[in-house]
């Protein structure tokens, strides 16, 4: 089993940017897909990037030219560049496969866009 650890989230004003990691205890590199996530107070958790293991990328149409995922995979970690935040970008973000396996989910960063 892959333990997943999120980090780089933080406070920041709109229009800022944040970039998260997110490092794998084991190899990912057998991960077809990673995908970040995140959780806003009061709604669902929702998918918002995913990466293949060749690269091609997608991206929740609210994020879309704004956040930028990448990986490393021989380093086992999965990245998200996020610039030009909102605040409703306010969300405590994972990364986990996709789809999603539950025993994967971490304790997730928080990321808060106020000025």
């Amino acid at each position: 089993q892959v333990q997943l650890v999120e980090s780089g989230g933080g406070l920041v004003k709109p229009g800022g940017s944040l970039r998260l990691s997110c490092a794998a205890s084991g190899s990912i590199f057998s991960i077809n897909v990673m995908g970040w996530y995140r959780k806003a107070p009061g709604k669902e958790r929702e998918w918002v990037a995913g990466i293949s293991r060749g690269g091609s990328t997608d991206y929740a149409d609210s994020v879309k030219g704004r956040f930028t995922i990448s990986r490393d995979n021989a380093n086992n970690t999965v990245y998200l560049q996020m610039n030009s935040l909102k605040p409703e970008d306010t969300a405590v973000y994972y990364c986990n496969p996709i789809p999603p396996r539950e025993n994967y989910w971490g304790k997730g960063t928080l990321v808060t866009v106020s000025s």
